[in-house]
């Protein structure tokens, strides 16, 4: 049998619809349990799946992915290194529920720090870095806020670094889309992340008075262990939060984000999140275009020197289909604004507008690669005499 590039893409199309049938009959006809979850993709921020997205719940210990994100940032910023000794104070070691036992002033690096925090979700490790970044507890807390806001989260607010008040009424709090955010900031500023999300299991060395003694780290993320294709990102779990959990994962240059909030049990809670990656995967599929082979014309300037523009694409281009699609059907269509001089190197001078079936999927920006200045009345002269010379 000869399977022709045409039918090859037709297999592939049918191949899709039957796992998306599938897929989506699992989603829908499953007794779900959730209270709340969201289901995006991370470069786009496209919702595919949601319930209760906005409900304001009690995150527990997700919401470590702000504070993550924010010593992320200051590593970015080189305010701190990953070899800076971090001290723990007494009142980081007072700190409950999952830890990994440091005590008052022992030391530990930045790096075992967030590695601390990412596998075992550590709060005494927490609360060391907010100190260590901030100051204090209550000043890195206001950070956490103030990135809260910056990027949208409208149902959020903490009131510590940790997740450890388990009551919304002490107002601490935050909502299945916010916690998207926040995983989609961390997770694709600050991909190095993956780096400690993914470990299974690790160790640490204490350094105490005492001496030194071993300390074994398991990744409260299950889904680290079998799911084909994850990089993290954050459990979360107390007697108010129930068991919380924001998933990411990536397959074929494919990033999706899910999160589950409020599951009655850690079985439900990865379950589930499996579940809408699995869906997503099965239906979703990336396309990208990053110009290879493509050419740009010159546009003319009116008034300038030179008479004509280079132009650049200021990004690459990528659209999340979330049913089968033709990629040869997929539509490109350059247009440019009104030239005239100057013009400034890097200014946006056009659009190339994605389309299909005659939905706009999106524009990216052309960009001039030089200066335009305006001609003067030599610069005209000059050109009148190149034409004559050329004419001649």
């Amino acid at each position: 049998m000869n399977i022709t590039p045409k039918s090859f893409v037709s297999l592939q199309i049918i191949l899709r619809k039957i796992l998306s049938h599938k897929y989506t009959n699992f989603i829908s006809n499953k007794s779900l349990t959730l209270d709340s979850f969201l289901f995006l993709i991370r470069n786009s921020g496209q919702i595919i799946l949601e319930k209760n997205k906005d409900t304001e719940l009690v995150p527990a210990s997700i919401t470590k992915i702000m504070t993550l994100t924010l010593i992320m940032e200051a590593l970015e910023e080189g305010k701190i290194q990953l070899t800076d000794s971090v001290s723990v104070s007494e009142y980081a070691a007072s700190m409950g529920g999952s830890q990994v036992f440091l005590e008052p002033n022992e030391t530990q690096t930045v790096d075992t720090m967030i590695k601390c925090i990412s596998i075992a979700s550590a709060n005494d490790a927490a609360v060391a870095m907010a100190e260590k970044i901030a100051g204090s507890e209550p000043n890195f807390v206001k950070k956490m806020n103030e990135k809260a806001k910056e990027l949208g989260m409208k149902h959020t607010q903490f009131k510590n670094c940790t997740g450890l008040d388990d009551d919304i009424k002490s107002g601490h709090f935050s909502s299945a889309y916010d916690v998207g955010l926040m995983s989609r900031e961390l997770i694709m500023k600050h991909p190095g992340i993956s780096k400690y999300s993914t470990v299974w299991m690790d160790t640490i060395i204490h350094k105490t008075k005492k001496g030194e003694s071993q300390f074994g780290l398991t990744n409260t993320n299950k889904l680290v262990r079998f799911y084909d294709g994850i990089t993290g990102l954050k459990t979360g779990s107390t007697s108010k939060a129930k068991y919380c959990l924001s998933a990411t994962a990536k397959r074929n240059g494919l990033n999706l984000i899910a999160v589950v909030m409020a599951a009655p049990d850690h079985k439900v809670r990865f379950s589930e999140a499996q579940a809408l990656l699995d869906y997503g995967f099965a239906n979703c599929s990336l396309y990208q275009d990053d110009y290879s082979g493509m050419k740009f014309d010159s546009p003319s300037v009116r008034g300038g020197i030179p008479e004509k523009l280079t132009v650049y694409p200021k990004k690459s281009f990528s659209h999340t289909f979330t049913a089968a699609y033709e990629k040869n059907k997929i539509e490109k269509k350059i247009t440019y604004q009104e030239l005239k001089a100057p013009i400034k190197k890097g200014t946006a001078v056009g659009f190339i507008t994605y389309s299909y079936q005659g939905k706009t999927l999106g524009k990216v920006p052309l960009l001039a690669m030089q200066d335009i200045k305006k001609a003067s009345y030599t610069d005209y002269l000059l050109m009148a005499l190149d034409r004559l010379l050329m004419a001649g």
